[in-house]
């Protein structure tokens, strides 16, 4: 093989190995994008499940008013209804 065969062959090999390493680096730069935006997903999972959860709270306390205030106005219609026949009782006689 002649000198300028070999420097041709190396060139080539060169060329290769600098087009491989060119398209690693580009896989690599992708899968660090990728996870830069898995991050950031994550991230903002997290927060949406932060704010979800107090909004459940804040949801479930209301609930539990409402129940408490339902129960109230329940015993309240039924000492009125009670009085009520009393009286429809006591004006039949």
């Amino acid at each position: 093989m002649s000198d300028q065969n070999a420097i041709e062959t190396a060139t080539r090999r060169l060329s290769l190995a600098l087009d491989a390493l060119d398209a690693a680096v580009e896989r690599r730069l992708e899968a660090d994008r990728g996870g830069a935006r898995m991050t950031e997903q994550l991230h903002a999972l997290g927060t949406d499940r932060s704010r979800l959860a107090s909004e459940l709270d804040v949801a479930t306390a209301r609930g539990r008013k409402l129940e408490t205030a339902n129960r109230d106005v329940a015993q309240r219609l039924e000492a009125a209804m009670d009085n009520i026949r009393s009286v429809l009782d006591r004006q039949e006689r």
